[in-house]
């Protein structure tokens, strides 16, 4: 199964590919989606968002796809605003046809570091850990790296529940 990671972020959207066989999770892909537009019209950025990580899902050809959860800050309007690239993140996956998993900040940190409150450096070398040889594009892809692997521990841990199920049930 092949799993899409995406920090949203409206500068820079973060994106890893993951490969998972049973416990196994090897790298496919990371990077960080720049937006552009003129003078920094919001509509230009998000339409620069879209076609960047629609090349990412045609690309890659992911099975599953998750996106982290936005926390609310002090600033309000810069919450909207990532409101509005989270809906893209949601939006290019959806499109595609694919499940999207949403996952807590917290939740993504205490599946990939073990604590909840993990540092982005903690974050970047656990990821290193699980992907060894991994070349990370900067912070935002490795976020998203972790939360693919969140996803993907998600995913075995809902296969195993559901096997045990059916094992009940015959």
């Amino acid at each position: 199964m092949r799993v899409l990671g995406i920090d949203p972020g409206l500068r820079n959207l973060g994106w890893g590919v993951i490969d998972v066989q049973g416990t196994r999770i090897t790298h496919v892909a990371n990077g960080i989606c720049h937006s552009h537009g003129d003078d920094g019209a919001l509509a230009e950025r998000l339409v620069s968002l879209h076609a960047q990580l629609t090349e990412v899902v045609t690309r890659f050809a992911p099975d599953a796809a998750a996106v982290e959860h936005t926390f609310v800050n002090k600033d309000a309007v810069a919450t909207l605003k990532l409101g509005q690239a989270r809906g893209i993140a949601l939006l290019v996956p959806a499109q595609a046809g694919l499940k999207v998993g949403e996952y807590a900040p917290n939740a993504v940190k205490k599946t990939v570091v073990g604590v909840g409150h993990a540092a982005k450096a903690q974050i970047d070398h656990m990821v290193r850990l699980h992907l060894p040889g991994v070349q990370i594009a900067g912070p935002d892809a490795a976020d998203a790296l972790a939360i693919a692997i969140c996803h993907a521990h998600h995913l075995q841990s809902a296969g195993r529940l559901q096997a045990a199920l059916a094992r009940a049930a015959s």
